[in-house]
């Protein structure tokens, strides 16, 4: 089949899946940066989900609208993040770092917090863990995006037994002790614990190489997820943020608004030993290569939150940092050109 009957192929299964709502939403947040038509908006959306390989919050969030074709060519998209998961990780990744159970115990040593599985525990056990961490934190078994995560204090939980039924009825059974953070993480926003994703990927050679080192921060909720209504910076390589923080609603901080923390030249506390943790950790997964870390900065160094096998991508927009160029050469530098310039 001719590249071009691919193209349009592709252009037409992505069709089928339109949601003309979410469309019409990202095309509404491209016009903030561009006075473009929403049709011509649209068709060039539709057009760089075939020519990139791009999805459409990746055209909005990434202001692809005001690039040429040389500097669209330069990003990073998450159609191609899925297609690396597919490609380099093994079919036991989802089941290594999927399962947070099995994560958690095979990485006991770097997650730096108690927790319980009120699948597995009984009440007692349930209400001893209760009595030993006056604030608990609760999330699914499985998994992702900051959904389901919540915190409860052990005093206002009245009925243990009712409590946990309700947490395994919900899916939600996770029960771990509120990691504290780094007092300067604390200074940035108090109100989650701000996480690193660090993206990684080991080289089949043993080299070990990071691709995109993000701050994600909290604003007003308990989680710092993008999806969860976090914002994130991209972080450089000593672990400096290079600008202010976006949402995924493309609203843009230079401060933080509840703490008034200015984001850019934050500098994340103990940035060396989170990646020295993490490349230790890749060395345990060698059939998972390609990994996003998430990473807590505790008052007593790093700890690891979880790890994805489907790491989103993390790029600054070009409104924000003048730069108009993405990451895809850095995925390039450590992956190799291979896999990533594979056409469909």
């Amino acid at each position: 089949m001719s590249q071009r009957s691919l193209r349009v192929r592709y252009l037409l299964q992505r069709a089928r899946r339109l949601s003309l709502g979410n469309v019409t939403e990202f095309a509404r947040q491209v016009q903030r940066v561009s006075r473009a038509p929403l049709p011509v908006i649209v068709a060039d959306m539709l057009w760089c989900s075939v020519r990139y390989e791009m999805g459409f919050r990746d055209y909005a969030v990434w202001d692809i609208r005001l690039l040429n074709a040389r500097e669209r060519a330069t990003w990073m998209t998450h159609p191609k993040a899925i297609r690396l998961n597919n490609t380099l990780n093994g079919p036991d990744s989802a089941a290594l770092l999927g399962d947070k159970p099995r994560f958690y115990r095979d990485f006991s040593d770097m997650i730096g917090r108690a927790w319980i599985d009120a699948a597995d525990a009984d009440d007692e056990a349930v209400a001893a863990f209760l009595a030993a961490h006056p604030r608990v934190l609760v999330k699914p078994a499985r998994g992702e995006g900051g959904r389901g995560i919540d915190t409860f204090d052990a005093a206002d939980i009245a009925d243990v037994p009712a409590w946990r039924r309700q947490l395994i009825e919900d899916g939600r059974t996770l029960v771990e002790e509120l990691l504290p953070q780094h007092e300067s993480m604390n200074e940035l926003y108090a109100g989650s614990v701000n996480t690193l994703r660090i993206i990684t990927y080991l080289r089949p050679d043993g080299s070990f190489h990071v691709i995109a080192a993000v701050l994600r921060i909290g604003n007003g909720g308990v989680v710092d997820n993008f999806a969860g209504g976090g914002m994130f910076t991209m972080l450089d390589d000593d672990g400096v943020a290079r600008w202010g923080a976006v949402d995924k609603n493309s609203n843009v901080f230079a401060q933080h608004p509840v703490t008034g923390t200015t984001i850019a030249g934050f500098a994340v506390p103990r940035f060396a030993e989170a990646l020295a943790m993490v490349e230790a950790a890749a060395r345990r997964l060698p059939t998972v290569p390609y990994v996003g870390w998430d990473v807590a900065i505790t008052p007593d160094g790093p700890a690891l939150i979880e790890a994805n096998h489907n790491s989103s991508v993390f790029q600054m927009k070009p409104s924000v940092s003048g730069v108009r160029t993405g990451l895809l050469s850095r995925y390039r530098d450590a992956i190799g050109s291979g896999v990533l310039d594979k056409r469909r």
